[in-house]
């Protein structure tokens, strides 16, 4: 009731869990945006199905090899979600435990292309109702069925030598973005910085320009890749050569709306327990990671439910909101006091009442 809250809406609603009794409501009823409250429903899904103890495979697929250990291409790295491949302890070293299995089937040779396919989620590679200028953003980095690193490369920006020479810039991963038009200079100290980094959506080319001053710190960003697939096949491209494997072909992509690659099953390397995930991914609010899950739980609902879901094209993250709202029904909440856009809360359609945030926590407990 403070003037300073004049033009603020307030929704709150407080529950026992001891006896189910509603203790105080304000406008309960009213659906207001969620923000990241929005992954509360999103794990309460995937912890409902597919279940704390799910895990999330990325394999190795291939052709016939032959006893001098050439194998017929393509290779095929085929991710199946997993968000944290490359920063779980569990695979790390993801592609150096791809690279040693397929060597210990005895392959020497590939003849043929490595192909990076994502094509487990169908669908635009980012949530409903994202904000285009999110997209560029560490927060915002592209869901992906075939994730890595979290879909974020590491850009440091330094001062040359001397006052307006170009800025050094170096990227790691080395080629995580294809390419870097650089207009940054080397100002004096008095200056002070200003780096500005744009990349449009869509596009592989970031542009760099401004200033940072001569006796500047370098400066530390971290930006969404604009391909993560390809930026996986270019890792595992890189321990094939460690493992001495030799790749006659070049690293190709295979998106979404193409079909996903068959092959025998050559490796795999498996995520963490679904429920590990997700307390990473809740304590950190990992946009990623919750975005990556709800697709998941889509698949597999429309795998389970295909009269659902119904014969016209429904993406892998819409077939997750079918997913969520079959939870809502299971927790007997109303479903017309959510509407659920996307897995995180980036999305401003993503909306819900204090009344079903509060109904979710008592049933979830």
């Amino acid at each position: 009731g403070q003037s300073r809250f004049a033009h603020a809406r307030w929704g709150v609603a407080v529950q026992s869990l001891d006896n189910g009794r509603v203790l105080y409501v304000h406008d309960a009823d009213r659906l207001m945006q969620t923000a990241s409250t929005a992954k509360l429903f999103t794990a309460a899904t995937v912890l409902d199905q597919p279940g704390p103890d799910y895990r999330i495979a990325t394999r190795l697929l291939g052709g016939r090899i032959d006893a001098s250990g050439r194998m017929q291409g393509p290779l095929v790295l085929q991710g199946m979600g997993d968000p944290t491949l490359g920063v779980a302890a569990e695979t790390r070293d993801w592609a150096r435990q791809l690279a040693g299995q397929l060597a210990a089937h005895g392959v020497r040779q590939i003849q043929g292309d490595l192909i990076a396919d994502d094509t487990w989620f169908s669908g635009p590679p980012y949530g409903a109702g994202w904000e285009a200028e999110d997209l560029q953003t560490w927060f915002g980095a592209t869901p992906s069925a075939l994730s890595v690193n979290e879909n974020v490369a590491e850009l440091t920006v330094e001062p040359a030598n001397r006052i307006g020479r170009p800025a050094g810039l170096v990227l790691k991963p080395e080629k995580a973005i294809p390419r870097i038009d650089s207009h940054l200079d080397t100002a004096r100290p008095r200056e002070g910085n200003a780096v500005n980094l744009f990349r449009a959506p869509g596009s592989t080319t970031l542009e760099a320009f401004g200033r940072i001053s001569l006796r500047s710190p370098a400066q530390h960003y971290k930006l969404s890749l604009p391909d993560p697939a390809r930026t996986a096949g270019l890792l595992l491209a890189d321990a094939l050569r460690a493992q001495g494997i030799r790749l006659d072909g070049r690293v190709e992509v295979r998106h979404w709306p193409e079909s996903p690659l068959a092959g025998a099953l050559l490796g795999q390397v498996m995520s963490p327990p679904l429920v590990d995930i997700l307390q990473q991914g809740l304590k950190r609010s990992q946009n990623l990671y919750l975005q990556n899950l709800l697709q998941i739980a889509g698949n597999q609902y429309a795998a389970a439910h295909p009269a659902t879901i119904g014969e016209d094209f429904t993406s892998s993250a819409e077939s997750g909101v079918h997913a969520v709202h079959a939870m809502l029904s299971r927790a007997g909440l109303d479903r017309d006091s959510v509407q659920f856009s996307d897995g995180t809360g980036m999305s401003r359609r993503s909306l819900a009442t204090p009344r079903a945030l509060v109904g979710l926590l008592a049933w979830s407990a």
